[in-house]
């Protein structure tokens, strides 16, 4: 399975280059799978629901399931957040999985840049971000592409994973 991320800081357009990527490689006839890094506690289920009852029951895993759909939530309790490598292996084969996040693992990576937030480049000290998408031009040593041309940035990742 090939794996390419994209990073960036808060409010940098991680998420709105995440779903366009996604409109657009699917769009070209390729499987595409997500996994989203989130730095804090976050729920999909809700109080009230089975779900939830089950999992505040103390249930380690609990799958829902319909016609539409299904979850697997498993709870890690006092255990270790899983790696990345380990994540992974829990999806279905793909031909490519686009990871949000995970700026400090070694898969290669677009760095999302917004001059307005003014964070410094990541990728000026990470060798394996690959390219930028900003929303202004720069200078760096890797390509750089406009934060909104989504067709040139899956060209490139593309390129970079070999589909």
């Amino acid at each position: 399975m090939r794996i390419y991320g994209i990073v960036g800081y808060k409010n940098a357009g991680k998420t709105g280059l995440m779903e366009r990527l996604v409109t657009e490689i699917t769009g070209r006839g390729f499987s595409v799978s997500t996994l989203k890094h989130a730095h804090h506690s976050f729920d999909v289920d809700h109080p009230g629901k089975d779900s939830y009852r089950h999992r505040q029951a103390g249930a380690h895993q609990v799958l829902l399931s319909s016609r539409q759909r299904w979850a697997l939530m498993t709870e890690l309790r006092d255990a270790a957040e899983p790696s990345l490598g380990e994540l992974l292996t829990r999806l279905d084969p793909v031909d490519l999985v686009l990871v949000e996040g995970y700026k400090r693992d070694t898969h290669a990576k677009v760095e999302a840049h917004r001059a307005e937030t003014g964070n410094p480049l990541i990728a000026r000290s990470d060798s394996t971000i690959r390219a930028i998408a900003s929303d202004v031009p720069l200078q760096a040593d890797q390509p750089v592409f406009d934060l909104n041309d989504t067709k040139a940035v899956a060209d490139f990742i593309l390129r970079e994973v070999g589909l």
